[in-house]
């Protein structure tokens, strides 16, 4: 029997998820989900990894919307539309414990200390799973994941713990950042606020956190749908400057066509918060900013053309190599019937860039300058034979803007069209209990 998709409602099938990027702490590997697929490839074996899911084949079912590498790159996490919270091992890629969740998955951190595991659900709540280890290495957790906090209802696209560990950041669609003390006994729950920090007037996409060498504290960075990125004191929830994109576009060189939806999908930064970089929807490359934390600025350094038509869904930073790795690409991009595509890109000579050495800095390698060469390009490159590769890159970003657009931009229904969804909902609940 077909799904029938219902007025008001978006159909799934239909709907692209983005491809995304992490990269090992220690720059040991890099990883990448596209649709359900996660790939690994390891830089010190010079090789693709193989990951190894006893319990499930594949490991995934359903889009990863969520993926992280722990502080120390011991463990990673991946997460998504089948309700799956998978944790690895990364010295071996085995999976050593997947997590059932109720509702689909959109955001996962893992704690510094590598003890906690925490994953955010569709409905706004925040669950947390311990990790023990033992003897042999394996890993061995609670039965449930109990919730930690919650977000009533409100999307979190976002979940981030302080450089400290003393707090965990997490953002929603409806504009707030909630700043929250990290207990002793999480497994009871995470009740006592720290702070909201409140000033975007969109969704807000993307969290990362800075600690500069001179500060005796951490701050936090965000990106929105409001073309902004905001510097915050989040133990203060005090806003300490924001960067309007969507203004400095327009400053842009002529050969960077800017679009009317600025939002910004990521930002990356490195730990001293002298380079961070910007991923927004309708530009062609990444914004690089910089920030100065005692005069409190956050300002544009440089936009890095990439080519055209490639709109960055993903960044990962390599703090060790000065590379920024970027991924264009998406799932489901069913305009020119592509099941999956994904195009690599990394900024080279970060360090060059830094201190401000005479140069077109950063340097763009693709194909095979790329750390990894040939054999990373047979793992992560490629579409599934599409011919015309610009009109590929342009139907990509169009699904993946317009997918983020349906996911996190709040509708707004007449009364009686609440009620129409609301019995709608009741109906289809009706039927399943039937069965």
């Amino acid at each position: 029997m077909e799904e029938e998709v219902h007025t008001g409602e978006i159909n799934r099938e239909a709907e692209a998820a983005p491809a995304l990027i992490a990269v090992h702490p220690l720059d040991r590997s890099i990883a990448l989900a596209l649709g359900y697929e996660l790939r690994v490839f390891d830089f010190e074996m010079d090789c693709a990894v193989s990951l190894t899911d006893e319990a499930y084949s594949p490991c995934h079912s359903d889009a990863i919307r969520a993926i992280c590498f722990g502080a120390n790159g011991r463990l990673f996490v991946s997460a998504g539309d089948d309700k799956l919270v998978k944790i690895w091992r990364t010295d071996t890629w085995h999976c050593i414990r997947t997590v059932c969740s109720d509702k689909r998955v959109s955001a996962v951190a893992i704690s510094h200390d590598g003890l906690f595991v925490t994953f955010a659900d569709k409905f706004g709540v925040v669950w947390i799973e311990r990790l023990e280890e033992d003897d042999q290495g394996q890993a061995s957790v609670d039965k449930k994941a109990v919730p930690l906090l919650g977000h009533y209802c409100s999307i979190i696209t976002s979940l981030k713990f302080s450089p400290d560990g003393k707090f965990i950041a997490t953002a929603d669609r409806d504009f707030k950042i909630r700043i929250t003390i990290f207990p002793k006994g999480p497994l009871k729950g995470a009740h006592e606020i720290q702070n909201f920090c409140l000033g975007h007037t969109d969704f807000v996409s993307c969290l990362t956190f800075i600690c500069p060498p001179d500060c005796h504290q951490s701050f936090l960075l965000s990106g929105s749908g409001d073309a902004t990125v905001r510097l915050w004191d989040h133990v203060s929830g005090q806003l300490l400057d924001t960067c309007d994109v969507g203004k400095k576009a327009g400053l842009l060189d002529s050969k960077e066509k800017v679009e009317d939806s600025l939002a910004v999908t990521d930002i990356n930064a490195l730990p001293d918060g002298s380079f961070v970089a910007a991923a927004i929807q309708g530009l062609h490359g990444v914004m690089i900013l910089k920030c100065d934390v005692p005069a409190r600025r956050l300002f544009i350094a440089k936009f890095v053309f990439v080519e055209e038509s490639f709109v960055p869904t993903s960044l990962g930073l390599s703090s060790s190599s000065k590379l920024l790795w970027v991924v264009m690409g998406a799932s489901n991009v069913s305009k020119l019937g592509v099941s999956k595509m994904a195009q690599l890109r990394v900024l080279s000579d970060l360090d060059k860039f830094l201190s401000n050495e005479h140069g077109d800095y950063p340097v763009i390698l693709k194909d095979k300058d790329m750390p990894g060469g040939e054999k990373l390009l047979l793992k992560f490159q490629g579409s599934d034979h599409v011919t015309k590769q610009d009109e590929a890159l342009a139907a990509t970003a169009t699904a993946v803007k317009v997918a983020m657009q349906n996911l996190l931009t709040k509708k707004q229904y007449s009364l009686e069209k609440r009620d129409f969804r609301k019995r709608d909902r009741n109906d289809r609940k009706f039927k399943k209990q039937q069965f």
